[in-house]
């Protein structure tokens, strides 16, 4: 026997609201999140994004899960972000290295992997200057020895990055260019790769953040020359930067939280809340305290605002150092 049942018209839409997609009323989040991480594991992105991870994770109440996608100087990973489904479950852990990309296929006469405008910018977690570094064996004990050197031997000094056109590359195009060198450039698929280059004898220097190469220097086993810093370093008090060593190169390799473009507002919302909860967790700020990264957090609205000026700079940058051979 069938028995028939009238639900109020009000009632019924308040549940069919909360049965919707994202689009309407459902509680977000109600599964897992992927935070893509468009490096290998070991560099910048990836040591900021797995401990940022798990704190997202507690203010959101449900798992983040890291996925590294590398390849093309982050460009795969940024792209599969900006075309993944905009529905919160999908986000970026990105460097400044999303600034560049677009100019440089722009450069190189390639369409370009993804645009700007299809990210949303959540919040910008730390902010550091990346640093000059080489084997504590290498022949350099201070910058004006490698630069001399350099001088005396173009192209003979090679250094690694995390791909063409990336956070590792461009401060070393900025920095030999002030300095009148010119360095040979061997790309990696990212931070980690390179470093591990750099101790194997594989090649001569990296720039990269502090965060990958101080544990290597307080073991013994890379010196730093200079940072890209407009002061020292706290965690590096003893290293020139190279504006006060002469050189005009300024550099931070900030690391921020993205979404794709067309992600509802609501879900921003909460990201944003998530992430400034997260940026604050005592044990996210305790994992950067011993990488000697701080945290440098800024809401969305600054960030914005400090990503509009930090891409026109690097934009030019990029036009500047031109297409590559």
């Amino acid at each position: 026997m069938r028995i028939a049942c009238f639900v109020p018209v009000a009632v019924l839409a308040a549940l069919c609201a909360v049965a919707s997609p994202v689009g309407g009323q459902e509680i977000w989040p109600s599964k897992p999140i992927n935070l893509v991480v468009p490096f290998p594991p070991g560099g910048v992105a990836d040591i900021v994004g797995r401990p940022f991870a798990e704190a997202l994770g507690r203010a959101l109440n449900t798992p983040v899960i890291i996925e590294n996608k590398a390849g093309a100087g982050g460009g795969i990973g940024m792209s599969y972000v900006a075309k993944s489904k905009p529905d919160g479950y999908t986000l970026l852990l990105a460097l400044s290295s999303i600034s560049i990309l677009p100019v440089a296929d722009q450069v190189t006469g390639r369409a370009p992997m993804f645009e700007l405008k299809q990210f949303a910018p959540i919040a910008r977690l730390t902010a550091d200057p990346t640093v000059l570094a080489v084997r504590a064996d290498s022949r350099w004990k201070t910058l004006a020895e490698f630069i001399a050197d350099a001088r005396k031997r173009p192209a003979a000094i090679t250094y690694g990055s995390s791909g063409n056109y990336g956070t590792m590359h461009m401060p070393m195009e900025m920095f030999a260019a002030a300095a009148g060198i010119k360095l040979l450039h061997v790309p990696y698929t990212g931070a980690g790769p390179a470093v591990i280059a750099l101790l194997g004898g594989t090649i001569d220097a990296v720039a990269s953040g502090p965060s990958t190469v101080i544990p290597h220097a307080k073991a013994g086993k890379i010196r730093v020359l200079a940072s890209w810093g407009d002061k020292r370093l706290a965690s590096l008090p003893e290293v020139p930067t190279l504006v006060e060593s002469g050189f005009d190169a300024v550099f931070f390799q900030w690391s921020a939280l993205f979404a794709p473009a067309d992600t509802p507002d609501p879900v921003l919302a909460k990201l944003r809340e998530a992430a400034r909860v997260a940026a604050a967790d005592p044990k996210f700020i305790a994992a950067l305290a011993t990488l000697e990264t701080p945290v440098q957090y800024l809401d969305t609205p600054q960030f914005q605002r400090f990503w509009d000026a930090d891409a026109q700079n690097l934009g030019a940058a990029v036009r500047r150092v031109g297409k590559l051979e």
